[in-house]
């Protein structure tokens, strides 16, 4: 009879190996262990010890701790195609700026919010967006004056940004239209 936790470790070794594209022989001889062996652990019909776990671990390049985690129950994907996000209408949203959803996760505890954010024409700058987590920002289109707390930055296309978003921050001034930048949020879930 299987171990629970040895299918477990079974399942990540084999997905750790197949993640890096590498043959379960040429696993084995960079682990030093037979390629029986390897086969007996993926499948889940032996716990392997601690040792052979740390040789496995070398030999994909990942720390130990990996063949621990819990991915099982973490197999959200999402996939959006071009032009199809869902278009939200956010609560407090500034006035001409258009957010369309470009994914979502539903399980971990990272949340983590993915936009295309373009200003429509009429859209005024604003600078007291103000919310917990973390936001990157990369440009696609357009010139603007971004504001984050006491510093103002000239940004265009190309240009990122990553910052904690409980400083106030915001387009201050638009210099060249079309504007419009991925915005991604990372909170943790509660």
């Amino acid at each position: 009879m299987r171990s629970l936790s040895a299918a477990r470790i079974g399942v990540q070794v084999k997905a750790l190996r197949m993640a890096a594209d590498v043959s379960a022989g040429a696993l084995a001889k960079a682990s030093g262990i037979s390629s029986s062996m390897l086969s007996r652990i993926e499948r889940g019909l032996v716990s392997p010890s601690v040792e052979t776990l740390e040789r496995l671990a070398q030999g994909l390049h990942v720390p130990v701790s990996r063949f621990f985690s819990d991915q099982a129950r973490r197999t959200d994907f999402c996939h959006v195609h071009a032009g199809q996000g869902v278009v939200v209408d956010r609560v407090g949203a500034v006035s001409d700026y258009r957010y369309e959803l470009l994914g979502h996760l539903l399980s971990g505890n990272l949340f983590v919010e993915p936009y295309l954010v373009a200003l429509l024409p009429g859209a005024d700058p604003y600078v007291t967006f103000q919310h917990p987590g973390l936001k990157f920002l990369y440009f696609l289109s357009g010139e603007v004056t971004y504001r984050y707390g006491a510093k103002s930055v000239a940004v265009r296309e190309g240009d990122s940004l990553l910052f904690d978003a409980t400083a106030l921050h915001g387009i201050e001034a638009i210099q060249t239209q079309p504007v419009s930048y991925l915005s991604v949020v990372f909170t943790l879930r509660e």
